[in-house]
């Protein structure tokens, strides 16, 4: 329930940030994997057999690092969505750096957020690499 959430807000999200123009479908499948419909946006969390015990109680502790550090790339996420705004208005294509930019944020977010809200016991890295 939690992936299916999690891929319709992607979908949402990335309609609203301009980085595709088709409008997400209402679709919500119940599945860890994605259906592939959408090329763009799609979204597959892997949920493990078993998960720590304790971990629970302090995970939320160990995500906090990473909350700053979300907070100062949804700063200058902000102005690149901007930028890119005014790029399309005046050359009438997104950059693709700046599209690179802020779909490696966004997943660097869905990491800690899977991390902080226990449906993965791997500590996401301090990287936007995937």
């Amino acid at each position: 329930m939690i992936a299916m959430t999690y891929r319709y807000e992607w979908r949402a999200m990335s309609y609203a940030l301009f980085l595709h123009e088709d409008y997400p479908p209402f679709d919500f499948q119940p599945a860890a994997d994605d259906d592939g419909v959408e090329p763009y946006t799609s979204l597959s969390i892997t949920y493990p057999e078993r998960l720590g015990r304790w971990k629970p109680l302090y995970k939320w502790f160990l995500a906090i690092p990473h909350y700053f550090v979300l907070v100062a790339l949804t700063i200058v996420a902000f102005f690149v969505v901007i930028g890119g705004f005014f790029a399309v208005i005046f050359t009438g294509e997104y950059p693709l750096g700046a599209r690179d930019f802020l779909v490696k944020v966004y997943w660097y977010g869905l990491r800690v957020s899977a991390y902080a809200e226990w449906l993965t016991d791997q500590y996401p890295r301090f990287a936007l690499a995937a």
